[in-house]
């Protein structure tokens, strides 16, 4: 990008946007993602700075309200993002929503995300995530419980949603879902213009954003398809959305925050230094077996970023420990390694 978009970027972007009784310091925000957002990557991410908005992993509601952070494997979060962190709870009881949304509530973290995005079948098959699509009614009262608990304990905190296309491409529906959603009680939505089965094998279609940022009176944010500043620019003046959220690509390049939001500069050592940091992270907050599924899962967006990525995932991860990995990374993670302009997708979809 040339110095006039580069500033007209970081202007749309250096823009706080209330949301309830609290404020997002930027409009680049960590998409809600299910596996990926954990505490160890988010820590990374905070390091390096830029992020507007923190979102946890995906988190399932039923028996939330009972979980202890300290031990939890998805519900657990650093003293210090707590005031930038959005939980993500997926479920279709209006009642176990609730339960959750409400010891969310209690912790004083910032706000609670209601998933409606993430089309897994094992998710599906219960008629949450996606499936709430299909059923208005049902993601009206599921969102209705999750504002009235929270209300109960905290009227500040935001409620949001993220949410696809629906189950065909029209998006009429999502529309018409948006309206829906925001009159349940949602404060902001975040949407992702892919119709729910489609696992990022065709582009998004970034034209419907703007229709859904028309048909509501709360901020929408878009998400899909951001992989370079150009994109997130684009996204921004092409659909007139209040900011983007970036999910994969964020786990590929943590550091694009701080890139596209601050100016701040990387050379090519950025990609082993990330890589480490996060193995470091990882140990600190998982225990091993949890800690070695975390980065192998990691591991396939970094590669992402290099023209021989496929073969080097196995590199990667050749191993059983964090140290076996480590072990790799230094060997491998050299300055002069080939990179792609934009990281393949084809890994994205593993």
């Amino acid at each position: 990008m040339n110095e006039n978009e580069w500033e007209r970027l970081r202007r749309l972007l250096h823009r706080p946007l209330s949301l309830r009784g609290r404020v997002a310091g930027n409009r680049l925000w960590l998409a809600p993602m299910a596996g990926l957002g954990h505490v160890a990557l988010r820590s990374v991410i905070d390091d390096l700075g830029g992020c507007g908005l923190l979102f946890s992993e995906m988190c399932t509601a039923r028996g939330l309200d009972t979980e202890n952070r300290r031990s939890s494997p998805t519900f657990r979060w650093r003293d210090a993002e707590a005031q930038r962190l959005v939980v993500q709870i997926s479920g279709g009881d209006p009642g176990e929503m609730a339960a959750a949304a409400g010891r969310i509530a209690r912790e004083g973290l910032c706000g609670v995300d209601v998933n409606m995005g993430c089309s897994a079948t094992a998710l599906t098959k219960r008629g949450a995530g996606a499936a709430l699509l299909r059923e208005p009614e049902r993601a009206f009262a599921v969102v209705r419980a999750v504002r009235q608990a929270v209300d109960r304990v905290n009227p500040d905190l935001p409620v949001l949603v993220k949410f696809r296309t629906g189950w065909q491409p029209d998006p009429e529906p999502a529309c018409e879902m948006a309206r829906v959603l925001v009159e349940a009680g949602a404060d902001a939505l975040v949407f992702h213009p892919r119709v729910a089965p489609d696992r990022r094998t065709r582009p998004a279609v970034w034209e419907h954003i703007g229709l859904v940022a028309g048909a509501v009176d709360v901020p929408v944010l878009g998400n899909g398809d951001v992989q370079t500043p150009g994109d997130c620019l684009r996204m921004l003046e092409e659909t007139g959305c209040a900011g983007v959220s970036v999910g994969r690509m964020a786990v590929a390049r943590p550091w694009l925050f701080a890139s596209w939001t601050l100016g701040r500069e990387f050379g090519p050592s950025v990609y082993r230094e990330t890589a480490l940091a996060v193995l470091n992270a990882l140990e600190r907050y998982f225990d091993p077996q949890r800690a070695v599924k975390r980065y192998r899962k990691f591991a396939v967006y970094l590669a992402a970023n290099f023209r021989y990525g496929h073969a080097l995932v196995s590199q990667l991860t050749r191993g059983a420990s964090l140290n076996d990995f480590r072990n790799s990374v230094h060997t491998l993670l050299c300055d002069d390694l080939p990179l792609s302009h934009r990281p393949s997708t084809h890994l994205f979809t593993r």
